[in-house]
């Protein structure tokens, strides 16, 4: 009986492609673990969408300050983010004067977040998929809350991105309802926050996506 031999297994093949994926993931990897720098809110956008029965809409404020620890890797980060409620703007001035009264900013003046900790999760390239750990503290109210975010890092500065459902009657804001009921506001909106930090040595304009001119 006549054997037959066949080609002679590459042996080398697993290792090769095992070090080539390594090659690829070990540096965003780093990246997340690498050093960061201290830094100061630098430009940001607060915003939300509402929902009431004459239609959807958007409030929005530029107005933020805030600072950002430096740690050994984005795990150690702590800070805060804050906006003044009176410079949030809808579009509308008479629904801006209400927000205000709902929120009654003139004894409440400002939207706090402050960061207890981060938890690091899947990295693609410059950005890393996180759990900012913290509480909102809103209209004299403070609650817990965990928000799903990003994290793009660049140079001195880093760009934080987070979303998250919030129900106005957790922070105890009246004044949804007009007119009897006609004209009501629904109390679950959804916040959205984009800021970026920077520290001494601010990152030339445009080296993070949506922080120079676009």
């Amino acid at each position: 009986m006549q054997r037959h031999v066949g080609r002679p297994r590459n042996r080398l093949a697993p290792t090769f492609v095992t070090v080539l994926l390594l090659a690829l993931v070990a540096p965003a990897s780093a990246r997340a673990q690498a050093p960061i720098a201290p830094g100061r809110v630098v430009s940001g956008t607060l915003s939300f969408d509402g929902h009431a029965t004459v239609g959807d809409f958007t409030g929005t404020t530029t107005t933020l300050t805030g600072e950002m620890s430096g740690g050994p890797g984005l795990a150690a980060i702590h800070g805060w983010v804050e906006a003044p409620v009176s410079s949030l703007v809808t579009g509308k001035g008479k629904r801006d004067a209400d927000l205000n009264k709902s929120m009654e900013s003139d004894r409440f003046p400002v939207i706090r977040f402050e960061l207890d900790s981060l938890t690091p999760a899947r990295v693609t390239g410059d950005t890393t998929e996180v759990t900012l750990h913290g509480r909102f503290m809103i209209h004299g109210v403070t609650r817990e809350a965990d928000l799903p975010g990003r994290v793009l890092l660049g140079g001195t500065a880093a760009r934080v991105w987070a979303n998250t459902p919030l129900n106005l009657k957790d922070y105890r804001i009246g004044g949804l309802s007009k007119m009897l009921g006609v004209l009501k506001m629904h109390e679950n909106i959804e916040v959205h926050v984009d800021v970026t930090f920077a520290g001494d040595r601010s990152p030339p304009a445009g080296s993070l996506p949506g922080t120079g001119t676009e």
